[in-house]
């Protein structure tokens, strides 16, 4: 596998107390093109030189799947900035706008009447995890 191959696997990933966080054996593989942004780099990273019927697990550390936590991505914003019949639960995943436009989501860490705390981290950035893989298919780059 190279950057630029067409790949269909299976894959799950396990946080280190067991619980599934993502898995794609018990249904469809994931199809993807190495490089084409669908998995983090640290994550793609892990998958190059691997060939149709490789299978494993691999214990990943934060910056091979969704990075370190970094705490410039937790944000204070103004709770008048939410809409009144929205109810705001900690722990509730939001769809925000950036100045850009670009839709991200945040995770609602705690909020009072004046301020909401949004912690738009990956939920899974800063945790080590477990990846299990079994390679389906994987087809050569196509030629340009």
């Amino acid at each position: 596998m190279i950057r630029g191959s067409r790949v269909k696997m299976h894959l799950s990933l396990t946080l280190t107390d067991g619980t599934e966080a993502l898995s794609t054996f018990a249904q469809e593989p994931e199809s993807f093109v190495v490089g084409d942004g669908s998995f983090t780099p640290g994550l793609e990273e892990t998958f190059l030189g691997r060939r149709q019927g490789d299978s494993g697990e691999l214990l990943l550390a934060p910056e091979q799947a969704f990075g370190a936590r970094m705490e410039e991505n937790l944000h204070q914003l103004p709770h008048a900035d939410f809409s009144p019949e929205l109810t705001l639960e900690s722990g509730v995943v939001m769809m925000f706008e950036t100045p850009t436009g670009e839709q991200v989501p945040g995770t609602i860490v705690a909020y009072d009447d004046d301020r909401v705390s949004v912690d738009f981290n990956h939920p899974l950035a800063g945790r080590e995890l477990t990846l299990r893989f079994e390679i389906l298919a994987v087809e050569p780059p196509a030629a340009e």
